[in-house]
């Protein structure tokens, strides 16, 4: 079964004609990294930024701190990037707009990526890099009690197992996962999973990829911190906003995860985009419903800031 373009907002039609060919194997993940890290460079976001490290499995995974101001005991982010597991860097333009829009700190993690590090890898640095903002919270200036993780795409997925893994291994207490079209099944046993011509990330770069990160693990068998939609117990996990559009491969399954949020106990936000595809967001930003995305998540985030002070 394939999607109806006509379903797609009309602004961001004009989107899909610079979109990267994303179709990615084993074999050209390597080049298809180069063809992205050789894209025209973004406008710069005046934001301060700061370069820390943190070890983890004997390895030094890169952090890099943004915020807007040196105020102190900042609320703060631990931001994890999109790129299905397998792209994408810490040099995250998302997390630097979090950070000057809502005067927070965002420290966002270069995680190991597969296949060269498939699960858990990317997870024990994200892992490793919460309990380091927690212990080093004095010197950061961050206040410990008002933490939130994040992450679109699959740094959404990532943010949804740390969430659990949190959960189960006693803390830090966190505020909110923010989840923007999170990556969550790597079956994508769902309607919207079916379909195999979605923009920007279609059905079979996304099993693919899931592939290269559970790196050969039977598909049934993956962990609930890789694949957060196996997970049969979600209660007690911290509270949760989660958005997606219509037209994107994610579309039924972050519904349904949203869902056994709520029925879990956990409170649970869900904001559904009519029109929109995978990370259209990023690629046509102007858009009304672009647009919308980013006041619905952020307020989100501001809320979470302000009630747990």
């Amino acid at each position: 079964m394939e999607l109806d373009y006509k379903r797609i907002d009309a602004e961001l039609l004009a989107g899909l004609e610079q979109l990267p060919d994303l179709n990615i194997t084993r074999e050209n993940v390597t080049s298809v990294r180069a063809v992205l890290a050789a894209r025209p460079p973004t406008p710069v976001i005046d934001v301060v930024e700061e370069q820390y490290s943190v070890r983890c499995d004997g390895e030094p995974v890169a952090l890099t701190l943004y915020r807007k101001s040196d105020r102190e005991k900042q609320p703060v982010l631990l931001w994890i990037h999109g790129g299905g597991y397998i792209l994408g860097s810490a040099d995250d333009d998302r997390a630097k707009l979090i950070a000057k829009h809502l005067d927070c700190t965002v420290i966002s993690v270069d995680y190991r990526l597969a296949p060269e590090h498939p699960f858990p890898a990317g997870l024990n640095d994200c892992h490793a890099a919460l309990g380091w903002l927690y212990e080093e919270a004095g010197m950061l200036g961050i206040d410990p009690k008002r933490i939130a993780i994040g992450g679109a795409s699959a740094g959404a997925g990532l943010a949804a197992g740390l969430a659990l893994k949190v959960r189960d291994e006693g803390g830090p207490d966190l505020v909110l996962q923010l989840l923007l079209y999170p990556m969550l099944d790597n079956l994508h046993a769902t309607a919207s999973g079916q379909l195999t011509n979605h923009p920007v990330w279609n059905q079979s770069t996304s099993f693919a990829a899931w592939e290269m990160y559970l790196n050969g693990v039977p598909e049934e068998d993956a962990s609930v911190y890789a694949a957060a939609a196996r997970c049969t117990d979600l209660s007690s996990v911290v509270s949760a906003y989660i958005c997606v559009g219509t037209e994107d491969l994610f579309y039924d399954e972050d519904r349904q995860y949203a869902a056994r949020l709520n029925d879990a106990g956990v409170a649970c936000e869900l904001a559904v985009f009519p029109g929109l595809y995978h990370g259209a967001d990023s690629f046509v930003p102007n858009a009304k419903v672009s647009q919308r995305l980013n006041s619905s998540f952020l307020g989100a985030l501001k809320h979470a800031f302000e009630t747990s002070v």
